[in-house]
């Protein structure tokens, strides 16, 4: 799957407008710089995983909503829901361990 970063940067943008808050104030609350949200909305910049997390937790969506531009809550809603939750909550370093292991675990036939 390639992903369209550009595509990516409009639906950060869409979400942070409805949100009626500026790259400035966005840029403040996942604590990265004004110019790299500036970059990442016009797909200069390609953002990491934890800025992705950051984002969706401060726009009050999940990262598949920029990812994909769906939420995937449809059957089983409550399992994406306790899932986000947990990612949530993670640091840095757990995040990095969660995408790992969610790497690992698509790659296995179960």
């Amino acid at each position: 799957m390639v992903l369209d970063y550009s595509l990516i940067g409009t639906r950060i943008r869409k979400h942070r407008k409805q949100q009626k808050l500026t790259q400035e104030k966005i840029a403040e609350i996942v604590e990265i710089s004004p110019q790299h949200m500036s970059n990442i909305e016009r797909a200069i910049s390609i953002p990491s995983t934890e800025v992705i997390m950051k984002l969706a937790i401060a726009l009050e969506t999940t990262p598949d909503e920029f990812l994909v531009g769906a939420v995937k809550y449809t059957e089983g809603e409550e399992k994406w829901r306790n899932v986000a939750e947990l990612l949530r909550g993670m640091d840095e370093k757990q995040l990095e361990m969660a995408r790992c292991f969610l790497l690992w675990l698509s790659e296995q036939r179960l």
